[in-house]
């Protein structure tokens, strides 16, 4: 098509505007719920979609948008209709036009905007409902998440039916609603930034919540139910708490630490580190389960006994297991704390009655680690049962004793379960 010469200025505008727009691409957004409920996702654009545990939706939003958002609605009931009323993130239909009322995590974004870059953001200015990631699923760019337990942590006065409520909702004032473009941080704000660094906390909260993708990326929205895991220390010494994810927090004897640990997490574990000495910027060593510094960023060194886990796996399940594959250091109980399943536990006195040639400070030994043959690393894949894991298996049933160990040792439990996991238990 030629364009005339004589065309005005503001129509050649227009119609440049017109042809980025026809030519750019549409971005892609799944939606997907892992959470062990039921949530009635929303989009705007795009409407609104029921998704139960595992099923996912699929939005193209045109280029150019702006202002768009998505959320999840909880405790939803609409009629044949599609009209009806939900707990939190409520628009008064199954196919929102517009946007919903909080409390409702928000995932907010606009395409193809300065420098035909993509905008997006996780906010709780709306408050919070469901535990959120956002995430691009091309391109060469990172995500966010936050999955922190913010409803169980409330403040009581932001307290609502299905969520926690953003404080300008509660009481209406400038401080808080900014109407006047000049806000600040304020008490509530730290709350939620605390718990969801990326996130938006207040709103100009922008310098550390807005995020850039290049236009034409594509996304992952994901509802994830966080499992809280609270590690109990029993022990009649000091025990330095490690997790991955999670990093890493000192227990003295009857100390807890809660770890939330997003749905979805694979190869995570738990594990006590003993002997450890850390110098004002958390860099140090233990005697056993040694990572390098209090914060752990990776797996620890053997030996050490690991709860380990995997979250919302197969048919919805996390799948657990206490494993003395590392070798065995500190006795552990491994305990759901929500939901009808079984913990599992090993307390025998293995330090005291290990093999002579597994012994090591501050615990016993695996067999790879000693003698790094086949038959005790298993690299082939194809390894079986030793005297050695007969040893670990006779004093710790519903263990791991060596790498192939899964038929009598993996549990599971329903995904959206809590843990315990106790070091020395009674």
């Amino acid at each position: 098509m030629a364009i005339s010469r004589n065309l005005p200025f503001s129509f050649l505008l227009l119609y440049s505007v017109l042809l980025f727009t026809t030519l750019a691409h549409a971005a892609t957004f799944e939606v997907l719920n892992q959470c062990s409920y039921t949530v009635w996702a929303a989009a705007s654009p795009g409407g609104g979609q029921q998704l139960d545990p595992g099923q996912s939706w699929t939005l193209d939003v045109p280029a150019g948008t702006t202002g768009g958002r998505i959320w999840g609605r909880t405790s939803c009931n609409f009629d044949a209709n599609g009209q009806g009323s939900c707990l939190s993130g409520d628009c008064g239909q199954l196919q929102c036009q517009g946007y919903g009322s909080p409390p409702n995590t928000l995932a907010e974004f606009g395409l193809n905007q300065y420098q035909n870059l993509d905008f997006f953001d996780i906010s709780l200015v709306d408050g919070f409902n469901i535990p959120m990631d956002f995430s691009p699923t091309s391109g060469n760019c990172n995500g966010i998440r936050c999955s922190a337990d913010i409803n169980g942590q409330c403040p009581q006065e932001l307290k609502a039916p299905g969520g926690c409520n953003n404080p300008c909702t509660v009481y209406k004032t400038d401080e808080y609603c900014c109407n006047s473009g000049s806000c600040g941080p304020t008490t509530y704000s730290q709350f939620f930034k605390d718990r969801c660094p990326d996130a938006y906390s207040y709103p100009k909260d922008d310098a550390t919540s807005t995020f850039t993708c290049p236009g034409g990326t594509n996304y992952r929205v994901t509802f994830s139910h966080a499992a809280t895991f609270e590690v109990l220390n029993q022990c009649s010494y000091t025990v330095w708490a490690a997790a991955s994810p999670g990093g890493g927090q000192q227990l003295t004897t009857g100390q807890s630490w809660t770890v939330n640990v997003p749905a979805g997490t694979t190869g995570g574990r738990i594990w006590g580190r003993t002997g450890c000495n850390f110098d004002g910027n958390g860099q140090g060593s233990c005697q056993s389960g040694d990572c390098g510094k209090l914060q752990c960023s990776g797996y620890g060194s053997p030996p050490n006994t690991l709860a380990e886990f995997g979250l919302n796996q197969y048919q919805n399940l996390d799948f657990f297991d206490i494993s003395l594959v590392d070798g065995f250091n500190i006795p552990m109980d491994f305990s759901p704390t929500s939901g009808n399943c079984k913990g599992i536990r090993c307390s025998a006195d293995i330090n005291g009655q290990c093999p002579q040639e597994l012994k090591a400070p501050g615990g016993c030994n695996n067999p790879c680690t000693v003698y790094k043959t086949d038959e005790y690393c298993c690299n082939s894949g194809s390894c079986g049962p030793t005297t050695y894991s007969k040893f670990f298996k006779d004093r710790c049933p519903n263990a791991y004793s060596y790498p192939k160990d899964d038929a009598t040792s993996t549990f599971t439990c329903p995904g959206g379960t809590n843990y315990k996991v106790t070091f020395c238990p009674s």
